[in-house]
């Protein structure tokens, strides 16, 4: 059952929240009347009504490896956790010397450790916060437990979320994996009563999140007032000390008040009656904790004291120049510096170098097993998660017998949630380990579509402060005992469109090892596509490359020399492309391009300017289809040496089909259809 508290279990430095709640306060106050108004700030998040809980909350979290996820109405919450008004003035304004240094919404924040908390990444998605809290609750038990790192014992991590969160999938994903695993986690939910001007009852039945999860297992609830100061401090107290003390993860509902509309300029009389909104004002956090301190402490002089400095923080931040111009496109990928919260996780360098063949050819998927599985041993902060990669090995058998050699904690199943695995991914990747989850199928990405959207931009958004390395394995494309819209999916150029992310997608087994090594070796997060046909046939069998064997991103291969037409493909089409081009011997130069992000531009660029002429060749749909951005740069870039038409062979704009020869004959770049356009080129 939910319990509440009155009175205090530990002692709280009232003076120390009094100054910070007044400054949270005078800050909404001045953006409000000032800022707002003369357009300095334009989008503007006020926190009155939630600083108490969250100031109180933000002082308990000293342990050092402790972590936090917040939204758009935390700011108390981070000037707790050391947050200077002037960053808080200049994330707003966008000005340089801000958490993001004007690339992110002002109240998105992030912030290495100061007084002993990570604030992660937060996200400007609705619930998006929850899982990557549960990874790094995750990370904390596998340092303490598997690493045996001591620093790391009584750690937690804190997602904070108002009553709207509890009803997005990140929520739902992020406490199946807490309760489940028993991770050390408190979800943190401010109840205000509205998600904009939508009614708590249409985010949880009856509006309680608490009472509806009374009979939910592994989960201590605790609610109450988060606006009178010794009910909401021995809450808070409890909540932290049950999940410091190891007994698993605990939801704290905190009832809060919203005193002004979700955004500046919005009327909240729109959806709230007058004797609402005066019912809500007498529970105003400072009015009650004015009330708490009495009248002995000089209120009055605080209030002063907190003005000027933020008067002084104000003016130090409006002094504070734009970012220059060219800042813009640093910090997408690693080069521009370490980031200031872990990782490296990679704690073996690439060593590039010409493969080592070793024995027989090996199918594509032992290949990718078998890097697995030598990553495991040379890097203890390797993980491979997902469903059914445990005692099965994966539905594609990918990671046979790695958990009985790793153990669970090391290669483990999860639940039947891709927005938890991604979301969870990116957590650990953020505490300094390396994750590699797997999704079982292309398709089954889209519901982690925002948690991959999310982890790419992590060394963007945060000025470079953060990263978070992983890699994601997906299996793409048809396969040779069947089809279908579900399960033949490839696809990869929509995420060539999600900025931060580098994609292989390799034709071969030795490039398998070579691409998904260097992935797991370097510090960018990388989606490496399995082409599904290729697993376990001839065409893409090679002699294992070598233990070390690491394979640059972005150098493609030219797989044979030609005169007279260039043709670039990947994945299985390309050994579709091999055999097409086998009667005109001596003419067609083709092109493994092995990686999507980066793509061997260079490469291309010289050969079609040797031949004039180019056929590019891909599994994906024909619109948008990454063809479509080669075709555009050879002729932006190589116009003036073409001598014939620039050509596509791709799949029509339809889903793979279930019948296997209407999609041989109809919908795949069968071999007939691309020596048919490599004739008609010869010819032109």
């Amino acid at each position: 059952m939910a319990k509440s508290a009155k009175e205090s279990n530990s002692p709280v430095d009232w003076s120390t929240v009094a100054r910070l709640l007044l400054t949270s306060r005078t800050i909404d106050e001045i953006e409000e009347t000032e800022l707002v108004p003369a357009g300095k700030v334009t989008y503007q998040f006020s926190a009155k009504g939630h600083e108490l809980s969250q100031i109180l909350l933000g002082l308990q979290l000293t342990q050092g490896h402790d972590a936090a996820t917040v939204y758009y109405r935390s700011r108390p919450f981070m000037l707790a956790a050391g947050l200077t008004p002037q960053e808080a003035f200049a994330a707003d304004m966008a000005r340089t010397g801000s958490p993001s240094e004007g690339r992110d919404v002002g109240v998105v924040y992030s912030m290495p450790p100061r007084h002993g908390v990570t604030v992660l990444p937060s996200s400007g998605d609705v619930g998006a916060q929850y899982t990557p809290a549960a990874g790094w609750a995750q990370a904390i038990t596998y340092y303490r437990d598997e690493l045996q790192d001591k620093e790391w014992q009584g750690a937690l991590a804190v997602a904070l979320g108002g009553d709207g969160s509890v009803a997005a999938n990140g929520f739902w994903a992020a406490l199946t994996i807490a309760t489940t695993l028993q991770l050390p986690i408190l979800f943190f939910i401010e109840d205000n009563g509205y998600g904009i001007s939508v009614p708590r009852h249409f985010q949880t039945p009856g509006g309680n999140i608490a009472e509806n999860l009374a009979a939910f297992k592994n989960l201590k609830i605790l609610q109450g007032s988060g606006t009178q100061p010794e009910e909401t401090a021995s809450l808070i107290s409890q909540a932290v000390q049950s999940v410091r003390s190891g007994q698993g993860p605990c939801l704290l509902r905190l009832e809060v008040v919203r005193l002004h509309g979700h955004t500046f300029g919005e009327d909240q009389t729109a959806y709230k009656s007058a004797k609402q909104i005066k019912a809500e004002q007498a529970r105003d956090p400072l009015t009650t904790l004015r009330a708490h301190l009495g009248p002995k402490f000089d209120w009055e002089g605080l209030k002063s004291e907190v003005e000027q400095e933020v008067r002084a923080a104000l003016v130090a931040a409006e002094a504070a120049p734009d970012p220059e111009a060219d800042s813009a496109q640093r910090h997408t990928f690693s080069g521009d510096g370490q980031p200031l919260v872990p990782p490296p996780a990679a704690q073996l360098p690439p060593k590039f170098n010409a493969p080592q063949p070793e024995g027989p050819r090996i199918n594509f998927s032992e290949a990718v097993r078998r890097t697995l599985e030598t990553e495991l041993a040379a890097n203890s902060r390797v993980m491979v998660f997902g469903e059914d990669v445990g005692p099965r090995g994966g539905v594609h058998r990918v990671t046979t017998d790695l958990q009985n050699k790793y153990g669970e904690r090391r290669v483990f199943d999860t639940s039947l949630s891709e927005e938890g695995i991604i979301g969870r991914a990116a957590g650990l990747a953020m505490a300094g380990l390396r994750p590699v989850p797997e999704i079982q199928f292309r398709k089954y990405a889209d519901p982690a579509h925002e948690q991959i959207h999310d982890t790419g931009w992590v060394r963007w958004r945060t000025a470079g402060k953060f990263a978070a390395p992983v890699v994601i394995r997906i299996p793409v494309g048809y396969s040779k005992k069947t089809g279908d819209p579900w399960h033949s999916v490839s696809g990869e150029a929509i995420y060539a469109h999600m900025v931060g992310w580098r994609i292989a997608l390799p034709s071969n087994a030795e490039d398998a090892a070579g691409l998904l090594r260097t992935a797991l070796r370097e510090q960018d997060p990388t989606i490496f596509l399995e082409h599904r046909a290729l697993y376990d046939t001839p065409i893409g069998r090679k002699p294992w490359p070598g233990d070390e064997y690491c394979l640059p991103f972005g150098r493609a291969a030219i797989l044979q020399p030609g005169s007279d037409l260039t043709v670039v493909s990947w994945g299985e089409t390309l050994h579709r492309c091999l055999e097409a081009a086998q009667p005109y011997p001596g003419a067609i130069e083709i092109i493994d391009l092995r990686t999507i992000s980066p793509w061997d531009k260079e490469t291309v660029l010289a050969s079609v300017r040797k031949t004039g002429k180019l056929l590019v060749a891909h599994e994906d749909t024909h619109t948008g289809g990454f063809g479509a951005e080669i075709l555009a740069t050879v002729s932006q870039e190589a116009f003036t040496t073409l001598d014939a038409p620039l050509r596509r062979v791709t799949v029509p704009d339809v889903p793979i089909p279930f019948n296997i020869p209407l999609m041989n004959a109809a919908v795949l770049p069968g071999t007939d259809r691309i020596r048919t356009e490599i004739q008609s080129l010869l010819e032109w």
